[in-house]
Formats: structure tokens, sequence, C-alpha cells
């Protein structure tokens, strides 16, 4: 029995929610905190501490998994990395120097690179659940 146009549409639902989960995230993590730090030498740090990417880094392996696990490759590979991107070009946008264009491209490239690898690792590990027996193919 033919699925008909139902896999490509949940395919743009795991691009579009791993989108919106990621942009969620960032403003969870890192949208709420806009201030340089000054050390006492004088530099500036900041304005995302390590904790806040740390936290980012490891919720967005939940939607990752949840697509790659279901073999929603493209979303998750493609809905964080645009989810990010779209993120931290409206976060960074507001800088007159226009070296936040630097940042956000490497936010992409980070980010594509990275679910990529994590989207390859968790179908690895879930392939097993996936294929049936081989007793299955046997004839009877």
């Amino acid at each position: 029995m033919s699925q008909g146009p139902r896999k490509p549409v949940l395919h743009l639902l795991s691009i579009l929610a791993t989108a919106g989960a990621s942009m969620a995230m960032w403003a969870a993590w890192l949208g709420w905190d806009q201030q340089y730090d000054v050390q006492p030498d004088g530099t500036m740090t900041g304005p995302y501490e390590a904790w806040q990417v740390i936290g980012l880094v490891l919720t967005l392996l939940v939607p990752v998994y949840w697509a790659a696990s279901r073999r929603y490759f493209v979303g998750a590979v493609l809905g964080p990395t645009a989810g990010l991107t779209a993120a931290a070009f409206y976060d960074w946008s507001d800088d007159t120097s226009g070296l936040f264009a630097v940042g956000v491209g490497l936010i992409m490239m980070g980010t594509l690179a990275a679910t990529a690898v994590v989207s390859a690792i968790t179908a690895a590990i879930t392939d097993h659940r996936q294929s049936p027996p081989a007793a299955h193919y046997l004839p009877s």
C-alpha cells in the first residue's frame, strides 16, 4: 500500500518542527542575554556564558535525535541549521560593523556539520530497531 503524498509532507513537517524548536531554544538559552561583561583587566567577554551555549547544544540533541531516529534526515540536519541561522541573524543583525555575517556563517556551517554527524550516529544506533529480523526473509 502506497503512502502517496503523506511521506513528503511528514518530511516537510519535520524540517519545520526542528527549525521552530531550534529558534525557540536559541531564544530560551541565548536570546535574553545581550550584555557584554567587562573583566577587571578591561577586556570584554560575552554576551553568552559557556553554560548557555552548552545548554543550547544539549537541548538541540532532542529534536535532532527525534527526526533522525524516524529517518527524517533532511529535517534532522536542515531544520536546526535553518533555525539557528535565522535566530543568529535576527539576534545579531543590529551589529553596525557587519561582522555579524561571519558569525552567522559560522553558526550555519557548524550546525550543518554537527547535525549531520549526530544524525549519522543516531541512524547507526537506531538501525537495529528499524530492520526486521532475518527470519522474515526466509521462505516458509
